[in-house]
């Protein structure tokens, strides 16, 4: 049920640049099942929770009673920037969360670490690594 909510919040604070590709371009919907599976529970609730608060906070970051997925591209660049440094700290965190998780899928993309001239990470052997 909170897949398409995680994921519209999700793409608004990772959008795609003019040379950068956006957070939905680094095959979320990958990550994010693998995400789900591997994740601990606090972890998976944080970031249901944070996109749950997102979702329902334009009315506290642009003055809009209305959900973020309906919202405006341009009012949602707003309340995503809005929410970024809201002075409420909670508030502010839920978007953190969003944007810290994205960031596990959107920085170990290989074409967004091509664009940053970065090497691809190795595959993933899905076990301990000692080095």
């Amino acid at each position: 049920m909170f897949q398409w909510v995680i994921r519209s919040a999700i793409s608004d604070v990772m959008p795609s640049g003019t040379d950068l590709p956006g957070i939905i371009d680094a095959d979320w919907d990958a990550f994010y099942e693998r995400y789900r599976r591997e994740a601990s529970t606090t972890m998976w609730l944080g970031l249901a929770l944070g996109s749950l608060v997102y979702v329902c906070a334009p009315i506290l970051s642009v003055g809009w009673p209305l959900p973020s997925f309906l919202l405006p591209r341009r009012v949602r660049d707003r309340h995503a920037d809005a929410m970024m440094g809201h002075p409420i700290y909670l508030v502010r965190q839920s978007a953190f969360v969003l944007k810290l998780n994205a960031g596990f899928c959107w920085g170990a993309d290989p074409a967004v670490r091509q664009c940053l001239g970065l090497a691809p990470y190795r595959p993933d052997p899905d076990g301990w690594r000692t080095e």
